[in-house]
């Protein structure tokens, strides 16, 4: 996820933290410390509600960690790939390999409300164990605070619509019955817009009555019908590219450019004499060296570009989606996620084979939709995407 940063690594697992988490543990710790433990425990200092608050939001973010970890750890359990867990404002997000089957999915997407579920069980069971021994009331309203925050993750994550895990548990049983997982992940798609326009309007409804937290739902709710309605994008898209090989939606020949060239000459000599928004790079001996954004060039200030060579601007080759002809087409838009991105570079023994944009891909959609009879490649067996819980 752009924007976040490392912060660790657990039991082989790379752990990254988004620039909104800080924040959002801002809020929970301000919410902690001017409201909920005064109310309870009233008449105490306010440094003691500001640690504490700090305390309480410390262990929730730990307990979303705990939560995504779960996922991952099971996922590994199970033989899929784990690339890192990311927190963020909204949970977190496990980026993984997609399961291979109905069983793994549906382990990989309970495993994390259940620990949810299971810490907050822990500490509300720790609040009651510390009321009726020491009779501690600030310790007492932070674990019940967190306990009752688990729960409610854990619930909430269990509601059945993409992308909560509860959306994954429904795509998982689906496909079991099913045997279609597409299928399985669109009917998943349908109920997390559901799940989402019904949370978007009662967070509406609750702040138009005086409840500032509704409108805080309400963001969460568009968010989840957001995300859902890609699920269904992606879901239909490889369906319909279900069988296709890079070397079917490439474009041949490429159009590239000499990487050695200023910024300056490549947008006069180059970039002017073809009408392409980007475009792969050459080195001097005829190797690919990476791919440059014409706007990137166009944003160098003009005292800068007579210096300024185009590989000191472009993405180079390591940070590209590279894919070989013979590869499916789904199986390589599933790396996106983890390297550039689009267009996509058809390697061939070394050599600059094709190059596939979002255009082709729309281009061969469509024409996969119509059928064969109007020109579509033939189906067969392929692969998706693996998403990961909101």
């Amino acid at each position: 996820m752009k924007g976040s940063i490392r912060i660790g690594r657990l039991r082989g697992l790379e752990l990254r933290a988004h620039w909104s988490v800080p924040l959002i543990m801002l809020l929970f710790a301000y919410g902690l410390a001017k409201r909920t433990l005064p109310a309870y425990a009233p008449g105490m200092a306010p440094v003691v509600y500001a640690v504490a608050a700090v305390v309480g939001a410390v262990l929730l973010l730990v307990s979303l960690v705990v939560h995504e970890v779960a996922h991952a750890l099971t996922a590994r359990r199970a033989g899929i790939s784990v690339q890192d867990v990311t927190l963020w404002a909204l949970g977190g997000m496990t980026r993984m390999d997609r399961p291979t089957t109905a069983r793994a999915a549906f382990a990989v997407a309970v495993s994390g409300p259940l620990a949810s579920l299971l810490l907050g069980g822990a500490a509300l069971g720790g609040s009651a164990g510390v009321d009726a021994i020491l009779h501690w009331r600030i310790p007492v309203a932070v674990l019940g605070w967190l306990g009752g925050t688990n729960l409610l993750l854990g619930v909430f994550n269990l509601l059945p619509g993409a992308p909560l895990d509860g959306g994954r548990v429904l795509q998982a049983a689906l496909w079991w019955r099913t045997g279609d997982r597409d299928r399985a992940q669109r009917a998943a798609g349908r109920g997390g817009q559901v799940v989402g326009m019904v949370l978007a309007a009662v967070g509406w409804w609750t702040f138009v009555k005086g409840m500032s937290g509704g409108l805080w739902l309400m963001v969460i709710g568009l968010f989840v019908a957001s995300a859902a309605a890609a699920e269904r994008r992606w879901a239909q898209l490889a369906t319909a590219l279900r069988g296709v090989r890079v070397a079917q939606a490439m474009t041949r020949p490429v159009v590239t450019g000499p990487d050695w060239l200023t910024v300056d000459r490549f947008l006069s000599e180059a970039a002017a004499q073809v009408g392409h928004s980007v475009l792969p790079l050459l080195d001097f001996e005829g190797r690919p060296s990476g791919v440059v954004r014409l706007r990137r060039l166009a944003a160098v200030p003009s005292g800068r570009r007579e210096a300024l060579r185009v590989r000191e601007v472009a993405t180079p080759l390591s940070q590209c989606t590279i894919a070989a002809p013979d590869e499916l087409l789904t199986a390589v838009l599933e790396r996106l996620g983890s390297g550039g991105g689009l267009p996509i570079l058809v390697m061939d023994g070394g050599r600059l084979d094709g190059i596939v944009t979002t255009y082709d891909i729309d281009r061969l959609s469509k024409r996969q939709r119509r059928g064969p009879d109007h020109g579509g490649a033939p189906s067969g067996g392929g692969v998706g995407r693996q998403g990961s819980d909101a």
